[in-house]
């Protein structure tokens, strides 16, 4: 029973939210259990939270390598939960929006975790260079279309492109090297773009299917006991 009622509630919930797609008189039976999932969504937060802080307790009291760092994490944290949750330095009452302009939340957010975030992603434009050189690289047809490509659109997103193609009348205005971008960007990528999402959107029905008639139980855990 400790496997056969998890696996009934998720064959029946999955048919009925398919039903309710496509009959209009469910429609507001669907929306509800959408509701349900978000409420169970809610408890997702408090087992990622929960996870976060037994890991890096963890690696704190055994001292494992670089522990100084989950001070910091836990630090933070806390930190944010506390000015979240109490809303400290809010300028209102408790209503008042927890990102209101002067809470504590919100000072160390834009003062704090909005220049880190800014500073991680200028570090990994780097690393996206360093990757683009290796794959770019013209070792096949394939990736001479790519590297051709890709350098289409870096000139078409510069000042330097538009001067380059300036010359060009405009009855044949599409091999100016923006337009040319742009058109890159408008029917190739985005038909490849296309194919994934389909190729994407197949395998969700295929997985779904398989979870709702029974067929994949991995969510389960272990077949034993």
């Amino acid at each position: 029973m400790r496997r056969e009622i998890p696996l009934g509630i998720t064959i029946f919930v999955g048919f009925l939210a398919i039903v309710s797609f496509f009959s209009p008189p469910l429609e507001g039976l669907g929306e509800d259990f959408t509701l349900f999932f978000d409420i169970i969504a809610v408890f997702a937060f408090f087992l990622g939270g929960g996870n976060l802080v037994r890991i890096h307790a963890d690696k704190l009291i055994k001292r494992k390598t670089d522990w100084i760092y989950s001070i910091v994490t836990l630090v933070g944290f806390f930190g944010m939960l506390t000015a979240g949750l109490f809303k400290i330095g809010n300028p209102g009452d408790i209503s008042t929006s927890v990102t209101a302009p002067g809470s504590l939340f919100s000072v160390v957010y834009y003062n704090f975790s909005l220049p880190l975030g800014s500073t991680m992603y200028a570090l990994l434009a780097f690393y996206v260079a360093s990757a683009s050189y290796r794959a770019f690289r013209a070792k096949n047809r394939e990736a001479t279309v790519l590297l051709v490509a890709a350098f289409i659109i870096l000139l078409g997103s510069t000042p330097f492109g538009t001067m380059l193609t300036s010359w060009i009348p405009h009855s044949f205005d599409i091999l100016q090297i923006p337009n040319l971008a742009v058109w890159i960007l408008s029917s190739p990528n985005l038909a490849g773009q296309r194919a994934i999402m389909i190729g994407i959107g197949l395998g969700v029905v295929s997985m779904s299917l398989r979870l709702i008639l029974g067929i994949e139980r991995t969510y389960l855990g272990d077949d034993r006991g």
